[in-house]
């Protein structure tokens, strides 16, 4: 299991990383805001996708919404950016 991440590294760097999210390892109660940044480097292609996609599914129970996605090719991670409604 992914080690917790804090909520005031995730304020810090405004960014979570999905297994964190997708393992309940990540507090956002507390993260002042708005937009936010889910980043997958975990799997192969389309796995980091899925991975992304599945995190912002679960913090769209929490009233976030993805406004994009992109991989990134020199670094081969994928972010999901969301924004609070």
């Amino acid at each position: 299991m992914a080690a917790a991440e804090t909520p005031e590294q995730i304020t810090r760097t405004r960014m979570v990383t999905a297994r964190a999210v997708l393992q309940s390892q990540a507090d956002l109660r507390t993260y002042p805001y708005r937009l936010l940044a889910v980043v997958s480097h975990h799997g192969i292609g389309g796995d980091k996708v899925s991975e992304a996609v599945a995190a912002a599914e679960v913090l769209g129970q929490f009233g976030w919404d993805l406004v994009n996605i992109s991989e990134f090719a020199s670094n081969k991670v994928v972010y999901a950016f969301l924004r609070r409604r």
